[in-house]
């Protein structure tokens, strides 16, 4: 994989570097956002891993420009020394789709990274539709009525799972799976991933699609089918 490390902290970036090309990717560096956003925006890669706290623009900043401005939709692996739920959520909201806490072991990272690089790959090309959601899995757009939704990859993995077995359950466990296969970041990932789609898909808008079943996991339904 082609791997773009933005991260301000030298000794750092520079383990990671040493680290991702020791395993077989190809990595570039950043020492800090404005320098990252410009290397992300102008190069394909297939996994980003970006600090929060950077001189210049900070990660959240940058990963909202990349997702809003650019258009681009590179995983992003956000590094970070604050873990709340809050912290989480921020994250994840910019455009982050997964979320790794210092200090962490080089072999989680390259865990998570791979994970990233794989979520998007393999998918059945096709147009999926409930209600008046539609999303075509080939041109990885999102549409609900005549507006554009923006989602990240992990984003788009969810959705893709919720319309693929709309209207019936898909379990927490089950989304888990598709997307950490046996190895979830934490308790709280799934939830603050499930309140930034639910933001995107059904706050905007006066009927929500997405439902959540206490204990069990989510479905996506016409509440007209419920």
């Amino acid at each position: 994989m082609r791997i773009l490390i933005i991260e301000d902290d030298a000794d750092l970036a520079a383990n990671l570097y040493d680290y991702l090309e020791a395993k077989g990717h190809s990595a570039d560096a950043a020492g800090d956002g404005v320098t990252g956003l410009h290397l992300a925006v102008t190069n394909d890669y297939d996994v980003i891993v970006m600090d929060i706290n950077m001189p210049g623009m900070n990660g959240l900043t940058v990963c909202r420009k990349l997702r809003d401005e650019a258009g681009k939709y590179t995983p992003v692996l956000m590094l970070t020394a604050k873990d709340t739920l809050d912290d989480k959520l921020a994250g994840f909201e910019s455009g982050a789709d997964d979320y790794l806490v210092k200090p962490f072991a080089l072999q989680e990272l390259l865990a998570r990274v791979t994970a990233l690089g794989k979520r998007m790959r393999g998918g059945r090309a096709q147009d999926l539709q409930v209600a008046d959601l539609s999303f075509s899995t080939k041109t990885l757009k999102v549409r609900r009525g005549t507006q554009a939704i923006t989602l990240t990859p992990t984003g788009l993995k969810i959705l893709e799972l919720l319309m693929r077995n709309a209207p019936n359950v898909v379990t927490r466990q089950e989304i888990e799976q598709a997307l950490w296969k046996d190895a979830p970041p934490d308790s709280d990932a799934l939830r603050a991933h499930m309140h930034t789609l639910r933001n995107a898909v059904d706050r905007p808008f006066g009927k929500p699609l997405i439902h959540t079943l206490h204990g069990i996991g989510f479905k996506l339904a016409d509440a007209d089918e419920i």
